[in-house]
């Protein structure tokens, strides 16, 4: 992605453009699969924790990035396709490889099924994980 789309996408979700921000949203561009903290940490050692941390929070809150839980607490981050500041939703199913460890977001439609909980539960949010073999580690 250009330079100036990079710009215009940060504008667009209501952040400053900074030099960490550019290059964390283009590493997520080019890599077309959710990353985590750890790999900003192993790419960007030009930038410290917390601003790397600030980033992904910043980019969560303002709809560029959504959190998928990881196996072992951790999470890992994937971009938002169709959130903005105000509606920021992720309504889709996410693919964890069980040989490489690559965790993708399925955004083809697939029907994701209907929960019903008791009467005194509210859903706010759902994550639905399917584990199995992606197309590189299948074929």
């Amino acid at each position: 992605m250009k330079y100036s789309e990079l710009k215009q996408n940060l504008k667009e979700h209501k952040l400053r453009v900074t030099d960490c921000r550019m290059d964390v949203l283009e590493h997520f561009q080019q890599q077309k699969r959710a990353l985590s903290f750890r790999d900003l940490e192993d790419r960007f050692q030009e930038y410290d924790r917390v601003t790397l941390y600030r980033t992904l929070h910043s980019f969560e809150e303002n709809g560029l990035l959504h959190k998928i839980p990881g196996d072992s607490g951790s999470a890992v981050y994937g971009l938002c396709n169709s959130c903005g500041v105000e509606s920021h939703h992720h309504n889709h199913m996410h693919f964890k490889c069980t040989s490489c460890g690559v965790t993708e977001c399925i955004d083809t439609p697939i029907n994701i099924p209907s929960v019903s909980l008791p009467k005194d539960y509210k859903m706010s949010d759902m994550d639905v994980i399917i584990n199995g073999l992606c197309k590189l580690c299948n074929n």
